[in-house]
Order: structure tokens, then C-alpha cells, then sequence
């Protein structure tokens, strides 16, 4: 069996993303097609550094799904968890750009999308046991299978490698929202790294201060909650104490993809035995790096690129 050294679940598509920057939606006349999704964008960071990873999704039987396969092949990820559901549509996503911090989705996810039909019958538990990090997200928690499959791939860990758990909040794909915390604990449980926003840390353990949340989430058995604070910067909360990074500064072009980059790096600088305070300084770095850019997964650096980046600024 192969050991990968980052197995990510979750969400994909394919992003079409205007050409014209600071127009509304309806105003816009050509658009950009890329790879996208939270998971599948954190796999493809983590590649981008070189390392072997598998992305476990679903995809329709269309045209779509044929191109986030070949793409996902080109950028180096394993598609061999990647599944097809002969029914559903590969999901598309719309955006608006408005820099600095304004960028609306416009998700086409109807009725559902296939990766929310994932089952834990689709899963290759030895494999995601066997995985140096496990990737999860809140989004994979937000319906069945996909609930079942998340929470099942996390008992399915032995303690190691690392488990790392994005919060990644979307209101729009809870059919109750109200259930988002309940699950979000459930699933922190299992986890060793907590990565979320000031909302999507709220959703799981109640408002605060970072610090505070991040004491909840502690309790909960997770060792390190980095908890990102938009233009506070990034503040990670390890059993050694606090490191913080401010943010990069950065022309930013287009902002969704920047986190999906800090995710990334934060695999890299784990697989590659690097203390906290070094991970949270390069990924506070990789994600300014994908802001600057148009696209989310086509625009993940390499290890070159975000040390340029940092010694630029």
C-alpha cells in the first residue's frame, strides 16, 4: 500500500472567474476556468511543494469532471479516491472581484453536489490511516454521506501522522446551520490541528477572543488551533505558547484562494519538521502569495517562490 503524505477530503470544482476585476457579476463578459475547492486546493498546494498527495472527492459524469481529473493529474495529485457519481453535475463557482477584501461566490451546487454523496463504503481506510496528515473540512460535515464518511476517516486515524481539521464554514451548504457547531466538535475530537477563521471558530465553540476560543477547542482534545484574524494576522496556539505572523502585505487581486495556501503550506512545514513559529511565518506567506493572483489552485507556489515572497517584504 501506498503511504501518501496528505490525504485531503472535500469540496471541488471548477471555479470560472471573471476577467474583469471591480464590476458586478451581470456586468462581466468573459471569465477564467481553474481548479477549485477547499480540499482539492490544499492538496494541490501541498504537491506544489513536492509531496505525494491524494485527494478523496466526488465528481459528475460530465465534461467538468473530466477536467478537474486531468487537472488535478497535471498538478501531481492522486486521483485514485476520486470518484464519480452518474447522476449529480460536477459543481461550478462564480465570483465577483472587488479588492481588497470583497469577493461574493455564486456556488452552482444543485440539488447537491457529488462530493456531499461521499460514503464511508468510497473510502480507503487503510490508506487514510496510513497518511502522514489527514485533511478534513466543516464543509464535509454539512450533509450525509459526506458527515458519516468525514467522522468515519477521522476514527479511522491511529495517532500517526497528523489530523488537521479546517473549520471552513459556509451557512449556504447547512440545510440547518444551527447543527454546524454540534458537528464541528464532533469532529474536533479527533483532530491534533485546528484551522479556522474568528467566525468559523465562533460556529464550533461559542464567540471570544482568540485566545478564549482557542481554549475551548483545546478541551476538546486538539493540540495546536491557529486561528486566522483577517488584518490582526494569524496567531497559532501550541502547547509550547502563542506565535503570531502579521499579515504580508500584499496587492491583492483576488482573495479566496489565500487561505486554501496557508493550509497548504501549514502541510509542508509539518511534513517537513519545521517548528510552529517557522509554519505560521511561511503560510502567512503562501497565502499573500495566492492573493496577489487571479486563480486559487493554479496559482499555488512552490518553496522558491514564497521565500522570495518573504524576503521581498
Amino acid at each position: 500500500m501506498t503511504r501518501f503524505d496528505l490525504v485531503a477530503m472535500g469540496r471541488v470544482g471548477v471555479d470560472l472567474y471573471p476577467e474583469q476585476s471591480g464590476v458586478p457579476l451581470a456586468e462581466v463578459s468573459s471569465f477564467s476556468k481553474f481548479l477549485g475547492g477547499t480540499a482539492t486546493n490544499v492538496a494541490v498546494a501541498s504537491a506544489r511543494y513536492g509531496h505525494h498527495c491524494a485527494l478523496v472527492t466526488k465528481v459528475g459524469d460530465d465534461g467538468f469532471g473530466e477536467f478537474v481529473r486531468t487537472a488535478l493529474d497535471g498538478f501531481g495529485v492522486d486521483t485514485g479516491f476520486v470518484g464519480t457519481d452518474p447522476e449529480l453535475r460536477t459543481p461550478l463557482v462564480f465570483c465577483e472581484l472587488h479588492p481588497p477584501d470583497h469577493f461574493p461566490l455564486l456556488f452552482y451546487r444543485e440539488p447537491k453536489a457529488p462530493d456531499m454523496n461521499l460514503a464511508i463504503e468510497d473510502l480507503d481506510l487503510e490508506a487514510v490511516a496510513a497518511a502522514r496528515i489527514l485533511w478534513t473540512t466543516g464543509t464535509g460535515l454539512s450533509d450525509e454521506p459526506s458527515r458519516t464518511a468525514t467522522l468515519g476517516a477521522l476514527a479511522a486515524r491511529t495517532g500517526s501522522g497528523a489530523t488537521i481539521h479546517d473549520l471552513d464554514y459556509r451557512p449556504m451548504f447547512w440545510q440547518d446551520p444551527t447543527e454546524a457547531g454540534r458537528w464541528q466538535r464532533e469532529a474536533l475530537a479527533h483532530v491534533d490541528v485546528a484551522i479556522g477563521n474568528i467566525e468559523e471558530c465562533a460556529v464550533a465553540v461559542g464567540e471570544g477572543t482568540p485566545a478564549e476560543m482557542a481554549g475551548r477547542i483545546g478541551e476538546l482534545g486538539v493540540d495546536v488551533i491557529v486561528v486566522k484574524q483577517g488584518p490582526e494576522g494569524v496567531t497559532a496556539f501550541t502547547p509550547d505558547g502563542e506565535v503570531s505572523a502579521a499579515p504580508v502585505p500584499i496587492e491583492v487581486v483576488n482573495g479566496l484562494g489565500a487561505g486554501d495556501a496557508f493550509g497548504g503550506a501549514v502541510c509542508h512545514g509539518l511534513l517537513e519538521g519545521w517548528d510552529w513559529g517557522e509554519i505560521v511565518m511561511f503560510a502567512n506567506a503562501a497565502g499573500a502569495y495566492v492573493a496577489g493572483q487571479l486563480a486559487c489552485a493554479d496559482a499555488m507556489p512552490d518553496e522558491t517562490q514564497v521565500r522570495e515572497l518573504m524576503t521581498r517584504v
